[in-house]
């Protein structure tokens, strides 16, 4: 059983060949797809799509520009589309919290299909859906602790520096000012840091703990926590490889999903242009369109991102199961079950021991 987080990438490595090409299964592949979708298991560079830019005019005068029929926006629906807005922002919202509690559940789903090296979403969903719920529930904390700890970083300095009066006179208090955003940038840095070591700590040991024991995210940190005790030196070598890997993976699968990328988004960077020199502005219709357009061109993309990178999906639950199964024996016990007992076949039983006859001149006289 490997040991440190290097031993652990080549047999994360097999496994993830048995898994996906020993034999090659196009359902399982596409259904992985979905479901490293779901876990948010993209490790990608993203998709920019700020390296398009939409055809603009040059504004020679500023009423010919705002004149233009692309960027103008008619003031007569300026109410209609602030509702829009609104309505936007608000199903916005909705869908965050909904995709994270699918998030939390499809993560269990993940961690369970690559160690039985099969994927099944509905068996899945009806197994586990109860500890996503759990688990949604520390999301929910740690999203709320973040925004908490993040006002308080930003806050306090700039509270004191309130306080002494740097705002009132910045001109005297240059060095001090850029000596305070200089440390602001390190402690923010430092937050992101640790805010990236609790979730991957949550997603890659957290899970396995609260799926095997059936405890709640208190219980499932406290003994993660004991876990890691006895040796933090190498849980860090580990967060530190694996950010490293992850690094490797988005250059990767970065430049294969270009192909996808550019057969999506060229053909709706063509339609914008095609609507701009049709003379089309923009309206509630037009924007409700763009933003339904939108949202189906971006789904479908991220589906075939997930889809190309349905390998890094597996490989790196799978580091994280080979490297905490050496250190939590009923991860061990599930990766690698003992070999059936083989049952000793039934011996026959012997016949009945016979006396042999007494001889007549044995018998007793009568």
């Amino acid at each position: 059983m490997p040991v440190s987080a290097v031993d652990c990438v080549q047999p994360a490595l097999q496994h993830t060949r048995d898994q996906l090409f020993r034999p090659f299964r196009l359902g399982q592949w596409s259904r992985l797809a979905l479901v490293g979708f779901l876990a948010a298991e993209l490790h990608t560079s993203g998709c920019n799509f700020n390296s398009f830019n939409f055809p603009v005019p040059q504004q020679r005068r500023g009423q010919e520009f705002l004149s233009t029929p692309f960027p103008h926006i008619d003031t007569a629906h300026i109410a209609q589309l602030a509702g829009l807005i609104a309505v936007i922002v608000v199903l916005a919202i909705v869908l965050f919290f909904v995709f994270l509690y699918l998030n939390s559940v499809f993560r269990f789903i993940l961690f369970d299909s690559v160690i039985k090296k099969r994927c099944s979403i509905g068996e899945g969903w009806s197994r586990w859906h109860r500890a996503g719920r759990r688990y949604f529930v520390w999301q929910l904390v740690f999203l709320i602790s973040e925004f908490l700890a993040l006002g308080v970083l930003i806050g306090v300095p700039l509270a004191c520096a309130g306080l002494l009066g740097w705002f009132r006179d910045m001109g005297e208090h240059v060095g001090r000012t850029a000596l305070g955003v200089i440390l602001l940038i390190g402690l923010f840095l430092i937050f992101l840091l640790l805010v990236a070591a609790v979730h991957l700590l949550a997603k890659d040991f957290l899970v396995p703990i609260m799926a095997l024991e059936g405890v709640d995210f208190a219980d499932g940190w406290s003994r993660l926590l004991r876990l890691i005790r006895p040796e933090p030196g190498r849980y860090a070598i580990y967060l530190l490889l694996k950010i490293v890997l992850a690094l490797a993976a988005a250059i990767l699968f970065g430049i294969i999903t270009l192909l996808p990328i550019i057969a999506l988004v060229l053909p709706a960077v063509l339609a914008v242009f095609a609507g701009y020199k049709a003379g089309l502005g923009w309206n509630v219709a037009t924007v409700s369109l763009a933003i339904i357009g939108g949202t189906i061109l971006l789904s479908v993309l991220m589906y075939l991102v997930a889809l190309v990178s349905v390998p890094a999906t597996v490989f790196f639950p799978a580091f994280a199961i080979y490297f905490f199964a050496a250190r939590y024996p009923k991860l061990d016990a599930l990766l690698n079950p003992p070999p059936p007992v083989l049952e000793a076949p039934p011996v026959p039983e012997s016949p009945p021991f016979d006396a042999p006859p007494i001889p007549p001149s044995a018998q007793p006289i009568g």
